[in-house]
């Protein structure tokens, strides 16, 4: 555990009691400071109280008293319409952070490499830290995903903690300054939250907020967005460059011929691995996690074979294009974290024979980069509140089955699949393209229900 002992004396609210507000919670108790918690979920503030943690009403307490509020990241704090304790605590003028900001404030020592994009954070911190741990190096890994960053170990002067960052995270990171800020992509996500896709950008680009000198910002340059990005950045000269790209040679960088890994950071476009035969890694998109995961662990002082050999040994994400066991000739695929359809699309284009379940609450209109890969799916099975928006999306173009629930579409998609003869790989594959809230606590718990399914088949 971490332990901000900077905050030891004083009054802190956590609002939001969820995993990362949990563990800031005890991670503040830990070291005497007082704290007053709570979430508008009743269920939430019983788990809370019985592990000891104190609960006050924020939506009725003096806001003199705290110092800062450490608000969880899904709860808005300005768009699309603020919580009351939000607006309540800045009009105290009371500082709104998140669990990270703690960590932050309180590790001084240690490297720290920061990862955000729309796409890709998660695989792409997952493969850094399994390189580093592969080649002996102390290393933590959390943030936005797996880990709530209050509950990785302390590490010393030798250390690395990689951190995913998502844009609401961002928003409330005052202290933000990173040792490496990788930035991968961009797409439309979020949109409610940011206002428009601009103020999602801004938020994503604050990853490079106050970088400590000799600060290196790894950048992806296969979209608009992050090739302006990368542009400011070089014109303002605070920072290293080093660009990645899956398309086209990008000098001083790291970049994929045809499937082909290349180093240029010496300007020597050194081949250094086929990708194309990594199997937890299929895709293009995949290759762009592994050019940045690669990037860093150059900077980081690894050599080239040390992080072949990492990369060559990770087993793959959890809930992310997860290869499961195949049953009847057919193979399971859990990208329970696909939730919009640009990443859904990423996985798509992976296979070519697919009996596709999605749906849950959707973000978005449409089908957006699905369209492209709509070849690949041979059958999709619709479930959740956005079945009626995909299955208008889909009409006369793929065959529909709206199910409802994951269990109906599991059996009737794995049904259809085992059918199929000749030399056809049959997959089925859950990549929702959807948020899983209107039936699940989280994708998590959707790609668990998945897994539980394939596992039940005989």
């Amino acid at each position: 555990m971490i332990r901000p002992t900077s905050y030891s004396d004083q009054t802190i609210a956590v609002m939001g009691l969820g995993r990362s507000g949990l563990s800031a919670a005890r991670a503040l108790m830990d070291v005497g400071g007082e704290v007053w918690a709570w979430d508008d979920s009743e269920a939430h503030r019983n788990a809370a109280k019985e592990e000891g943690i104190p609960l006050v009403d924020l939506s009725a307490c003096d806001w003199t008293v705290p110092t800062a509020l450490v608000l969880s990241p899904g709860i808005p704090d300005r768009l699309p319409v603020p919580h009351p304790v939000a607006t309540a605590a800045r009009a105290a003028g009371c500082d709104i952070i998140c669990d990270v900001e703690l960590l932050l404030r309180t590790i001084k020592d240690p490297t720290c490499v920061g990862v955000t994009g729309t796409n890709g954070k998660s695989t792409t911190c997952a493969l850094l830290g399994h390189i580093l741990e592969s080649a002996e190096r102390p290393v933590q890994v959390g943030g936005n995903f797996g880990v709530p960053a209050l509950d990785l170990d302390q590490l010393g002067a030798d250390g690395t903690y990689v951190l995913e960052l998502s844009s609401y995270q961002l928003e409330r990171v005052p202290s933000l300054s990173l040792d490496v800020s990788v930035f991968l992509n961009i797409s439309a996500d979020h949109l409610d939250r940011h206002g428009d896709l601009d103020g999602y950008v801004d938020a994503k680009r604050a990853i490079f907020s106050s970088p400590p000198a000799n600060a290196t910002a790894v950048v992806g340059m296969d979209d608009r967005h992050s090739r302006a990005i990368c542009m400011e950045l070089m014109l303002e000269g605070a920072v290293r460059l080093v660009p990645i790209s899956t398309m086209s040679r990008v000098p001083g960088g790291v970049y994929v011929n045809d499937g082909i890994l290349f180093d240029d950071l010496n300007n020597q476009q050194e081949p250094i691995a086929d990708l194309k035969t990594l199997e937890h890694l299929p895709g293009q998109h995949n290759w762009q996690n592994t050019a940045a995961a690669y990037a860093v662990a150059r900077i980081l002082g690894l050599n080239a074979a040390e992080i072949i050999g990492g990369v060559l040994s990770f087993p793959g994400l959890v809930h992310r294009q997860e290869m499961l066991k195949e049953r009847a000739g057919v193979t399971f695929i859990n990208d329970s974290k696909a939730t919009n359809t640009e990443a859904a699309a990423r996985a798509i284009a992976c296979y070519a024979s697919i009996y596709w379940i999605a749906g849950g609450r959707s973000k978005e209109d449409g089908l957006g980069a699905i369209e492209a890969y709509l070849d690949h799916i041979r059958h999709a099975y619709l479930i959740g509140e956005a079945a009626d928006g995909l299955a208008s999306s889909l009409a006369d173009r793929v065959e529909v089955s709206k199910c409802g629930t994951l269990d109906r579409a599991f059996e009737a998609a794995f049904e259809d699949a085992k059918q199929v003869t000749g030399t056809e790989r049959p997959v089925v594959l859950l990549s929702p393209a959807c948020a899983s809230f209107d039936q699940f606590d989280n994708f998590e718990a959707r790609g668990d229900a998945f897994k539980a399914l394939v596992e039940a088949v005989q």
